[in-house]
């Protein structure tokens, strides 16, 4: 049986306060989407960052409901930051036969849909169909699978310019006590997931054109991000989201416009978790 997952799609935070993170995201120079509302029983709402090949979601709980309680015990027990990655998948009911076939479980297969508001003022919807790792697969944080099934209202043209120039996901790096013992978990749920260390870091491709997931230990982290605090970012989770810019003056540029003072990296420049809702962001050259 052939393994259906072929990348990663886009990954999400979780925040306490949605527009607060909005605003955050607007001050460093992203386009946002509008708001987009989900049912009734998620209780819950998006702003999406889109790029060409894959794109960054910021999630936030607008009222209590039975439905979102797994959520608001997250946020209330890890805190708010990098919480989950989205695989890119073709079908998600295939999916999830092929992966049982290959002995990994999952659970959750769901479809859903949301309405989308269009540059001409109409309302268009968005329709996804999903299907979750089950816990057990995953070393930290949450891993799913998305199908896309109206990409023309998720991509739309005028959301992939960002004045810092951002144009796709570079990485998804992770704080881990044990990298060794969780790259070849977190590998075997993509197709092409293969393991790479050396002193700096673990790194886990996840396909062709597709954000790797690296891991690193405390030391190592450190040493990349010198300075920064992460005591902010999200427990038992993901740490920091590396963005690709095709300006990275222009990065540099709008966190100083808005007040944040960029901190120089080895590869290029980070904003520290306290101004990207627990979040570390890290702009590099594409």
């Amino acid at each position: 049986m052939t393994h259906p997952t072929l990348g990663i799609d886009h990954c999400f935070a979780l925040v306490h306060d949605l527009d607060t993170a909005a605003a955050q995201f607007e001050s460093l120079g992203f386009t946002l989407s509008p708001k987009g509302m989900h049912s009734e029983a998620k209780g819950s709402a998006n702003y999406t960052i889109m790029f060409p090949d894959d794109y960054f979601e910021l999630l936030g709980l607008i009222r209590a409901t039975p439905v979102n309680a797994p959520r608001r015990e997250m946020l209330a027990q890890s805190g708010e930051g990098l919480h989950a990655v989205a695989c890119r998948i073709k079908n998600a009911v295939e999916a999830e036969k092929a992966l049982t076939a290959l002995g990994i479980e999952t659970y959750g297969l769901n479809s859903f849909e949301r309405p989308v508001p269009l540059p001409d003022g109409s309302t268009g919807r968005a329709a996804f169909a999903t299907v979750s790792y089950a816990p057990d697969e995953v070393p930290r944080g949450i891993v799913f699978m998305c199908e896309h099934q109206t990409r023309e209202t998720v991509w739309l043209p005028e959301l992939l310019t960002h004045k810092n120039g951002a144009c796709g996901l570079g990485a998804i790096l992770a704080l881990s006590d044990d990298p060794a013992g969780e790259a070849p978990r977190f590998a075997r749920l993509w197709a092409q997931g293969a393991v790479q260390s050396d002193a700096d870091q673990t790194l886990i491709t996840t396909g062709d054109n597709s954000a790797p997931l690296i891991l690193m230990t405390p030391e190592q982290m450190a040493r990349r991000y010198p300075g920064i605090d992460l005591s902010g970012t999200a427990k038992g989770a993901f740490t920091a989201l590396r963005l690709k810019t095709s300006d990275i003056d222009a990065a540099a540029a709008c966190a100083r416009a808005a007040g944040i003072p960029p901190v120089q990296t080895s590869h290029g420049i980070a904003i520290a978790p306290q101004h990207a809702s627990g979040t570390l962001l890290e702009f590099v050259a594409a």
